[in-house]
């Protein structure tokens, strides 16, 4: 592979990042070197640029985040991925004629019980029929065809593993080669335990349903806590899991019905018949969707459904725990809602106001709503929130830049 860029996730490499893109200049004079700095608390990004790497400055978000990121910023062709404190030559990756070339250790290096490495070979045994040795491997060899088959990459550390799943699904060629590496191994204490612990949370979530949100990162879609805590409005979550998945280019009400049998219409049908058969109301129905779509429509950027769910729920006396379990990861842009997780939320909203408000007032809940909804589908709610300068302020407390 002659036309390539190198990219570099690090977080708290000071000591290593430089010796690493130094070797890296030298193995390869021609390729770029991108180094994306997933919020180091160190000096990671002047050592970097010291060595003669373009930094791409990033808050901490995660591995698979900093990969997207960087990649793009990287100029069309191929791609060399590395960790940031590896040693050793990995010109043999490029050589290779495959679509994705993995670098598989020649010698075991420190570690734990290998649980997330099985894990990862598990799953992709499962769900692909073939025995792959290092699924979590940073170093790779990306062809062209590769690259725009496994980018954007999963969030987190689960990214490698989605990589080699999505390029198998894909039809591309995988291979992995042996070679003389060396790395900074976590050992088997404290610290080491709790990196494993993450990284077997990213994995299950990265073979999981992905998406991608307004950056163009490609996150875990976990609407089904909601429905795992509140199981009452699980066919919510499996309804709007249906359209994360499998929906078109339409947008809006209007856009669904002339499309027709669309994942939208699905939802417009499916959504107010649980209100239905769970309260045995006209009202109930019409509450529950309409309070699902509502909070759908401001599911534009992290933490937004979230916080209006939040303030929604305290006059509806719905529960926080599913929003307060996933803020965290939903501001950080680890994880986002999707359709599944912000219809959830909705419908869950519009089945407690049922119990919570009654006669005039359930009507009167129900107008506001169709109003907000109307006003959605003639105007962007996200453009009014970002002009209206003390709801533009909470829409960004706790929200990455």
């Amino acid at each position: 592979m002659d036309d390539f860029t190198i990219l570099v996730a690090a977080r708290d490499e000071e000591k290593r990042i430089g010796t690493t893109v130094a070797a890296l200049r030298e193995a390869f004079p021609g390729a770029e070197v991108i180094v994306a700095d997933d919020g180091s608390r160190d000096g990671t990004a002047s050592a970097a640029e010291r060595a003669g790497a373009r930094v791409l400055a990033l808050p901490r978000r995660g591995k698979g985040q900093a990969l997207a990121a960087a990649e793009q910023e990287a100029r069309p062709g191929g791609l060399l991925l590395c960790d940031a404190d590896l040693g050793g030559d990995l010109a043999p990756l490029l050589e290779t004629d495959t679509d994705l070339a993995v670098a598989a250790f020649a010698q075991r290096q420190g570690g734990g019980f290998g649980i997330v490495k099985r894990t990862a070979q598990e799953l992709l045994r499962l769900m692909t029929g073939r025995e792959v040795h290092e699924p979590l491997s940073g170093q790779r060899a990306l062809s062209p065809r590769a690259r725009d088959c496994c980018f954007p990459t999963a969030a987190g550390f689960g990214c490698e593993a989605r990589m080699t799943l999505d390029a198998l699904q894909a039809g591309l060629e995988v291979n992995e080669v042996e070679l003389p590496l060396r790395h900074r191994a976590t050992g088997r204490d404290v610290a080491g335990f709790l990196h494993r612990a993450r990284q077997l949370r990213d994995l299950l979530l990265a073979f999981g349903p992905l998406a991608e949100n307004h950056r163009g990162l490609r996150l875990p879609l976990v609407g089904w806590v909601v429905g795992l805590l509140e199981p009452q409005v699980a066919p919510v979550v499996a309804i709007g899991l249906a359209d994360d998945l499998l929906a078109g280019p339409e947008r809006g009400f209007a856009g669904h019905l002339r499309a027709g049998r669309t994942t939208g219409v699905l939802k417009l049908v499916g959504i107010p018949l649980v209100g239905l058969l769970a309260t045995r109301r006209l009202s109930g129905a019409l509450l529950v969707g309409l309070a699902a779509n509502a909070l759908n429509q401001l599911d534009t950027r992290p933490g937004r459904a979230l916080k209006a769910y939040a303030l929604a729920a305290l006059p509806a006396r719905a529960p926080l725990l599913p929003a307060v379990l996933i803020a965290p990861y939903d501001l950080r842009e680890m994880a986002m809602l999707g359709d599944s997780g912000s219809n959830a939320l909705g419908a869950l909203l519009g089945l407690k106001s049922v119990d919570r408000f009654t006669g005039k007032s359930r009507w009167l809940a129900i107008g506001a709503l169709a109003g907000l909804n109307l006003l959605g589908e003639m105007r962007s709610l996200g453009e009014l929130i970002e002009r209206t300068p003390v709801l533009c302020d909470l829409d960004r407390l706790g929200r990455q830049s």
